[in-house]
């Protein structure tokens, strides 16, 4: 009796008929509570939700329209990731990825290859490079980079997508020279008064004039690269943060054509990328609840990799420098105020401590004249003074964060800010006790979009190699469970969709998962190691899929 007080909105009357069941289960999802229930088969109904889990004990339905038998394989709720950047994902799947390498002459062993492998492309553009995995302790440069390909064109994208790496014919394309100023929000780079190569943040728009456009062809493929990458890696539903007109685009097109398998929590680019698509409010859910835009993404800084992120204080590594403002307090809290009259959401990118400050510091000016349920995104909320900390849990903000940033950002966190402000990094713990709400991701292609490695580094603040045992600065780490409901139920809440999918409460999507192990009892090792054998969405198989997809790339 006590168990079934636990999870009362896991229970509901068994129909005499019901429509469908996933049968011989070793079922594992949380409650509206958060705490661990077990189950050994998922009622569905014709409309694809679920009926009600039937839980160890309990007789599932005779006479089912359908059945199917998992074998006793592990069954758990589809994973989502609260930020990440589809298109963008796609993409480099299909360009130049750099993420894998560990030296500058890896880079540009690989740089050679890929252009001789692609020698009919005008330009070599990719990304994923990162001096800090380098151990180069500066940036790259343009003779670096011609060193590798000089004959045509190259721009590669930081890592973390706040800066461009280019080489000298490719600076020459657009047009840059050393009477080339460093646009507002941006800084290009120099040394002895000209260009380096590297354009950090609003830097790197100096290029969009020049560099080729995607076709609609390959814009269609990049995104099947990219919904194949996320079902296969368990995600269900993602948020996509920074939605251009074209991007929306493809997802219409890919809906209209019935592959849409994935669910996309769109946020448009800016207040006029989202007018421009949906008009004076946010879309309708579209396809089944696999689509709408509901939410604006703005910018308050940039990355902390690239020193863009906008400290109170210089970098402890750069004196000289404190990070990049993007936009001006008026500004930002007019473009806030346009966004909530239209009942728009707010996710907000802030990094650094004085853009973490400006951010909080409008929501509290703007939550005074909407009291409604407006759930205000911070997204990264990576470094806060902690005097700033308990102002997370007003106005009901959302701090979206991303575990494996803590554990890849590490040393070079140490390096940028010091000892004192790493008390109020990555405070993941301090949000929730300080009464905010978390909402994981990954911030693909940043990082992988694995969420299994993510959950593991929230509750143990340890690398993939288990470093640094016990985990970096400990006491923010959160518990399994907590980061579990951030990586789900949290995450849909975060994006208004807590009542269609995010857990397999009765009413909801059946968005779930088969996997090789049970996350609940594996080791942090073994959790990171999951393999998904199956993503359903929907109650339907949506990867693998049986029959690939044939005309959606040529549409």
């Amino acid at each position: 009796m006590k168990r079934l007080l636990l999870i009362p909105a896991l229970l509901a009357a068994a129909p005499a008929f019901a429509d469908g069941l996933v049968d011989n289960v070793n079922g594992v999802a949380l409650d509206s509570r958060g705490a661990v229930v077990r189950f050994s088969a998922i009622v569905i109904d014709k409309e694809g939700k679920v009926v009600r889990l039937v839980l160890k004990g309990e007789k599932p339905p005779k006479r089912p329209d359908w059945r199917t038998d998992m074998g006793g394989r592990t069954v758990m709720p589809g994973m989502i990731d609260a930020h990440g950047h589809v298109m963008a994902l796609g993409y480099r799947g299909l360009e130049i990825d750099l993420s894998a390498t560990r030296s500058l002459a890896d880079a540009q062993t690989a740089i050679r290859a890929y252009a001789r492998a692609n020698g009919n492309r005008p330009w070599i553009v990719g990304g994923g490079w990162n001096q800090e995995a380098w151990g180069l302790g500066r940036f790259p440069t343009a003779a670096e980079l011609d060193a590798a390909v000089g004959d045509k064109p190259v721009l590669l994208e930081r890592a973390d997508g706040h800066a461009v790496w280019a080489n000298t014919a490719a600076i020459k394309a657009a047009g840059i020279t050393a009477q080339t100023k460093s646009p507002p929000g941006g800084r290009i780079e120099l040394a002895n008064g000209q260009p380096s190569g590297v354009f950090v943040d609003a830097a790197a728009t100096l290029f969009d004039a020049a560099k080729p456009k995607p076709s609609p062809r390959e814009r269609n493929a990049a995104f099947l690269k990219a919904q194949d990458t996320l079902l296969s890696n368990g995600i269900t539903a993602t948020a996509d943060m920074g939605t251009t007109v074209d991007d929306w685009q493809v997802f219409r097109r890919m809906g209209d054509i019935g592959q849409l398998r994935v669910r996309i929590m769109s946020y448009g680019m800016g207040l006029d990328t989202a007018l421009s698509v949906a008009g004076s409010g946010p879309t309708p859910w579209l396809y089944g609840d696999r689509l709408r835009m509901g939410g604006i993404k703005l910018y308050a800084d940039g990355a902390l990799g690239s020193r863009g992120a906008w400290l109170k204080a210089p970098y402890s590594d750069a004196p000289g420098q404190r990070g990049l403002s993007f936009i001006g307090d008026t500004t930002l809290l007019n473009v806030m105020s346009r966004a909530t009259m239209d009942n728009f959401q707010l996710a907000i990118h802030a990094i650094g401590d004085q853009a973490n400050r400006q951010v909080l510091d409008a929501i509290a000016e703007i939550a005074s004249s909407y009291k409604d349920d407006r759930r205000w995104r911070i997204e990264h909320a990576q470094v806060i003074d902690p005097a700033d900390l308990p102002a997370l849990g007003r106005n009901g903000t959302i701090a979206s964060m991303q575990p494996v940033h803590a554990t890849g950002d590490r040393t070079m966190a140490e390096a940028r800010l010091g000892e004192a402000r790493l008390k109020g990094a990555y405070a993941w713990a301090t949000v929730l006790r300080d009464g905010g709400r978390l909402a994981f991701g990954s911030d693909y292609p940043v990082e992988h979009p694995n969420p299994f490695v993510g959950w593991a580094a929230a509750f143990t603040r340890e690398d993939a190699n288990g470093q640094p045992p016990g985990g970096w600065r400990p006491e923010e780490r959160v518990t399994r469970e907590q980061a579990w409901k951030a990586f789900t139920q949290d995450a849909a809440y975060a994006g208004f969709a807590e009542q269609r999918f995010g857990s397999l409460l009765p009413g909801q999507k059946a968005d779930f998962l088969v996997v090789d192990r049970d996350p609940v009892a594996a080791t942090p090792a073994e959790l990171r190691a999951t393999k998904v054998l199956e993503t359903w969405v929907g109650g339907y198989r949506a990867w693998p899929l049986k029959d690939k997809p044939e005309v959606a790339v040529g549409r």
